[in-house]
């Protein structure tokens, strides 16, 4: 897997990446997470079986890797397995998040599994819990799930605090969630700095469900930004594994372009993605190194006219999309 830079930045990225959000913590809201996990929480088990999926997705090409500070312990399983396995600064590329804080206590089911919090004491106190795991290698810096309601770019503390960290040369970049991630990503390419976009990158969901964010992102790739694309198999949702009789007429339409194309479901989702002109990074999420070999055949996949044609009408409401999200059961 060749490597390419992310935007205009100098960060260099692999076509696909890892993101850590269901391999750091028990609980997460993938269908089948529980059965990928083998229901093994112990902290040791989950640490050593997030090195062996890294040890795959290293050995397979992957040099973009994804977390957050509300990913349980992602940031400690990743900052371990770099050391040990000597891997050097400037041979991989590390992004992480902050904003939301890891509130599950380790378990399933939690009243709160994280909770938003977009202001200056959260910002450093989390960078410097990053730092403590990630240092030296944490190159991009992203806001969590950025909002309109949360106020972050507006918040002129918060917004200087950043800046100072991109003179410093890290990377700074912001993460959308929710129906209105255009609107939000208009909005951050406003916020300036030394007369430029403070933003290097942005993180976004994107997928044959929900493309809304599309014309958007060309906007922002074009004026240099760079694109990192997750959640592309929708939570579970563009699998195998969505046996939901209500998108059994989808599933349809999905399994016809996957026999024609001769690949899996969730390849063809990730496919779907990578022939997007602006996508810089697409995240693989997989939780076990059976699902993340499956993703990496989305390369091979020979996307076409008649299977962007054939998969639109998938796309439903943004508003729609987004509930049936935040209705899926933490497990």
């Amino acid at each position: 897997m060749t490597t390419r830079k992310l935007g205009t930045t100098t960060l260099s990225v692999s076509p696909i990446g890892l993101g850590l959000a269901a391999l750091g913590r028990p609980g997460y809201i993938n269908l089948g997470h529980a059965t990928d996990l083998k229901q093994n929480y112990d902290v040791e088990a989950m640490e050593q079986h997030t090195h062996t999926v890294l040890d795959a997705a290293w050995e397979a090409g992957v040099r973009y890797f994804d977390a957050a500070r509300s990913y349980g312990r992602a940031e400690q399983f990743l900052g371990s397995w770099l050391k040990k396995r000597a891997i050097t600064p400037d041979a991989v590329t590390v992004g992480s998040k902050w904003g939301y804080t890891y509130t599950a206590g380790w378990q399933i089911e939690a009243e709160d599994h994280e909770i938003k919090e977009h202001s200056l004491p959260v910002l450093q106190r989390q960078w410097q819990e990053t730092q403590t795991h990630l240092s030296p290698y944490i190159k991009l810096y992203q806001i969590h799930s950025a909002t309109l309601e949360s106020g972050v770019l507006e918040n002129e503390p918060v917004l200087a605090e950043l800046a100072r960290l991109k003179q410093s040369g890290l990377a700074i970049g912001l993460s959308l969630s929710g129906p209105r991630q255009a609107d939000v990503l208009q909005r951050a390419l406003q916020v300036e700095f030394d007369q430029q976009c403070l933003f290097d990158t942005v993180q976004v969901t994107w997928n044959l469900l929900e493309p809304s964010a599309g014309p958007m992102l060309q906007e922002a790739h074009s004026r240099g930004m760079g694109i990192i694309v997750k959640e592309a198999l929708a939570n579970g949702r563009l699998t195998s594994r969505n046996q939901n009789s209500s998108f059994a007429a989808k599933r349809a339409i999905l399994e016809e372009q996957a026999r024609r194309l001769e690949t899996t479901l969730d390849a063809l989702a990730l496919a779907a993605v990578l022939a997007q002109p602006w996508a810089g990074v697409v995240l693989s999420g997989a939780a076990n190194v059976e699902h993340l070999s499956a993703n990496l055949k989305a390369l091979d996949v020979a996307w076409d006219e008649e299977a962007a044609t054939q998969l639109a009408p998938l796309a439903e409401a943004p508003e729609q999309y987004w509930q049936t999200r935040s209705n899926l059961d933490w497990n």
